[in-house]
């Protein structure tokens, strides 16, 4: 019943994009998918954009995102001419994408930068009940009231933008400290689309399939 398939470009080196591509050889349709260009000019982004299509055996994909924005730096160079988002404004154009969007794990005001500067359909952002980002050593970073939740979410959904909550067991470093029913259903409670969840162990997908399917939003 999972109907929302997320990748990268650079996942494994590209074996993500191939194992995910080798179910959507079949099962295309049944699904929204989504992968992330780590690239930051245009001319990088296309030859991603080419390889990805091969590695995911489709024309289109649902859901394309510029990878793990940094810092207000990085997002000069993801806007300049030349850059990243001119691709992806492109593949949308020619209908090669459906969305385009933007990431960010650990950077909450180079995020909200981004999604006021630019015209991203949607957007993916750590969100969880410790209010905490994530360090590209995919480290815990202390809770600060300068949170996604309180500075980039709400430009999000001003501008009525898809919005994917990733990290929401503040990769595992949140897990012990409430129960993870209660941490999924923060999140979810949060106004978003969905959760994009990392589930390494089969009993995983299992059990998130179950929590969602019996979700109940928390009160305020």
């Amino acid at each position: 019943g999972i109907t929302y398939i997320d990748t990268a470009h650079s996942y494994g080196g590209g074996k993500s994009e191939e194992w995910v591509g080798r179910v959507m050889a079949t099962r295309r349709r049944e699904v929204t998918l989504a992968t992330k260009l780590s690239a930051r000019t245009a001319d990088q982004a296309r030859r991603q954009i080419e390889l990805s299509l091969k590695r995911l055996r489709t024309d289109r994909v649902d859901v394309m995102h510029i990878h793990a924005l940094k810092d207000l730096k990085d997002l000069d160079a993801i806007g300049a001419r030349g850059g990243v988002l001119e691709a992806l404004q492109e593949a949308r154009d020619q209908k090669i994408t459906r969305a385009i969007g933007i990431t960010c794990h650990a950077d909450p005001v180079a995020l909200q930068a981004a999604l006021e500067r630019h015209d991203f359909d949607c957007t993916q952002m750590a969100l969880n009940a410790g209010l905490a980002s994530i360090t590209d050593g995919m480290k815990l970073a202390p809770p600060s009231d300068r949170s996604f939740e309180r500075l980039a979410l709400p430009v999000a959904v001003r501008k009525k933008m898809g919005v994917i909550a990733m990290k929401v067991f503040g990769q595992e470093h949140l897990v012990g400290a409430a129960p993870v029913e209660k941490l999924f259903t923060y999140a979810l409670s949060l106004p978003v689309s969905l959760a994009s969840v990392g589930m390494p162990q089969l009993e995983f997908v299992e059990r998130n399939a179950e929590l969602a399917l019996a979700f109940v939003p928390m009160s305020q």
